[in-house]
């Protein structure tokens, strides 16, 4: 029996074992679940109060934390071969560390953040594939929420600026970007399947540290700081199609 001969048996016993199903086309609504982790690339601009360092012969940064989430994609199928989708997911919790000459290892702060990001999606595969590999490009929406300080932070200007019993308060924008992501569906059935996902994300946010006697009157602020987040996003989930 020849070489090629048995390759193409071999090949036709795959095949015979591949779930024929009809995969995704126009009008299909296809939802996923799974977990989605986000893990920042993240830099800063150097944080001044009257264009003097936050912290006197220290370049004051920070850093953003990753974070893992339960997230859940949407997307719906106007033609066989494009669709819309729409990810989102329970609120990222991160924690803002040191960064620059303040070691990354002293927590200066945390906030919440949803990022909901729409897609225009290509499905280059045909309907008849289980294996439904995509790409996307499209917009992301990141809102800020739940800013705090920690009582390191407070302690630290307190002593820099003399301001006994201070108390700090963080406020950052929200941000609007572009994002790209590549991803697969392999559908195990008709209407259920596995998926994975990763995206790029253009996240940048201005921020602003207040400071606040222990009167609660306002005593000082720093200058508007850029941080660049841009994080990685990764998903992997279960996936049914309606």
């Amino acid at each position: 029996m020849s070489r090629g001969f048995k390759l193409g048996v071999l090949a036709a016993a795959v095949m015979a074992t591949a779930p024929a199903v009809q995969a995704f086309e126009a009008g299909d609504f296809i939802l996923r679940a799974g977990v989605v982790h986000v893990a920042p690339d993240d830099s800063s601009d150097s944080i001044t109060v009257g264009g003097a360092p936050l912290l006197s012969g220290a370049d004051s940064k920070v850093t953003v934390d990753s974070n893992t989430q339960l997230g859940l994609r949407a997307t719906y199928m106007f033609t066989n071969n494009l669709g819309v989708g729409l990810l989102g997911a329970t609120p990222f919790k991160h924690n803002i560390n040191g960064g620059g000459d303040i070691p990354s290892d002293i927590k200066l702060g945390e906030t919440k953040h949803l990022p909901p990001t729409l897609t225009l999606q290509y499905f280059p595969m045909a309907s008849s594939s289980a294996f439904q590999p995509f790409v996307g490009v499209g917009v992301n929406y990141t809102t800020f929420f739940e800013e705090k300080t920690t009582g390191t932070l407070d302690s630290v200007v307190a002593a820099e600026y003399g301001i006994p019993g201070a108390r700090t308060s963080l406020d950052l924008d929200d941000s609007v970007g572009v994002a790209v992501e590549v991803g697969m569906d392999y559908m195990l059935s008709e209407n259920f399947g596995l998926n994975a996902a990763i995206w790029w994300a253009d996240i940048n946010t201005d921020a602003r540290v207040k400071v606040y006697d222990a009167n609660g009157d306002f005593a000082a602020q720093t200058a508007k700081f850029e941080v660049e987040i841009d994080p990685m996003v990764y998903m992997v989930g279960f996936t049914y199609k309606f």
